[in-house]
């Protein structure tokens, strides 16, 4: 391999990973490990602040610097990103609405033409529905996303939904973003068992350094840890509506995270619905894009929907 090829081999994969073993690295570049300390000597000198420890866990690792010297992205990364700042500039997270439209301005316009017809390509099929939903401190997400990364211990303060407030130790497995809220899966060290937890309900995260192995999810993923996790929580409102379709052709337009599909008669389904916000409930039902009919639902709900659609007809007339 090419020299300069090599180098930015080895930049790719230490961007990739907090932490690199030397056997790792010269095992994945095919060199000697005489040579993997002279390509890091190298990136070093390029202002990359590559950070060599020594001992069993011993290996390579790229740490923060004075100033952020060029990444390497690759296309799929630079579509995510990309994308990432849009939602961000839409308001998800707090305080960085601005700032993502700025640096959203910088990727745009070193972005080839390839990859920027894919960006907005996505932009236009994709919609965002704000106010529903509460923000999260960037600070605090960063913390979380960056403990997730390097598989540390967490420690952080948690409110419940009755108020009360609890200090957590956990081994984060993976943030979630679940219809412009973000939750996260962890391994609870003091109670023994997964939980998940909303990222807008903790405060003063800190890794507090504690690296552990990471363990076996049991689920196909997080997000369907996460799903399954809120559709196991009593809801404080709920809906029974009757959808026209069959159960597989429904679960092709409605979210699993919308409720559970059982088979009704008539070529109809009942669809348990609820949510722990009555507007989000209620618009998610307006925005179902299914036939169906409320067969049990609170008067609150009921309210709420009528505000929706007394809403939406005025604006037609006008």
């Amino acid at each position: 391999m090419d020299p300069t090829a090599r180098i930015l081999r080895l930049l790719s994969l230490l961007q990739t990973y907090r932490h690199w073993s030397g056997d790792e690295l010269s095992g994945r570049l095919e060199v000697s490990p005489r040579t993997l300390r002279r390509d890091v000597e190298r990136l070093r000198e390029l202002g990359y602040p590559v950070e060599t420890s020594r001992g069993t866990y011993g290996g390579y690792q790229l740490a923060a610097g004075t100033q952020i010297p060029p990444l390497l992205l690759d296309d799929e990364e630079a579509v995510a990103i990309a994308v990432g700042l849009r939602t961000a500039a839409n308001g998800a997270v707090a305080g960085i609405e601005e700032t993502s439209v700025r640096a959203l301005a910088k990727l745009q316009q070193v972005l080839p033409n390839r990859l920027r017809r894919r960006v907005e390509a996505l932009t236009v099929a994709t919609e965002t529905v704000s106010g529903y939903a509460e923000t999260v401190d960037p600070d605090t997400l960063l913390t979380i996303a960056q403990a997730c990364r390097g598989s540390e211990q967490l420690r952080f303060h948690y409110t419940a939904n009755d108020g009360s407030e609890t200090s957590r130790l956990v081994e984060p497995h993976r943030l979630v973003s679940r219809y412009r809220r973000w939750y996260f899966v962890a391994w609870d060290i003091d109670r023994g068992d997964w939980r998940t937890f909303r990222a807008d309900r903790v405060t003063r995260p800190f890794a507090n350094g504690v690296r552990v192995p990471p363990r076996e999810l049991p689920a196909e993923d997080a997000a369907s840890f996460v799903n399954a996790a809120l559709r196991s929580r009593p809801q404080p409102f709920t809906a029974l509506l009757r959808v026209r379709g069959s159960v597989d052709e429904l679960r092709e337009r409605i979210p699993r995270w919308m409720g559970e599909l059982t088979p009704d008669t008539d070529g109809t389904c009942l669809l348990a619905a609820g949510a722990d916000n009555l507007e989000w409930l209620a618009l998610s039902l307006v925005r179902l894009g299914a036939e169906a009919e409320l067969v049990e639902g609170s008067d609150e709900l009921v309210a709420e929907l009528t505000r929706l659609r007394t809403g939406a007809e005025q604006l037609v007339r006008h």
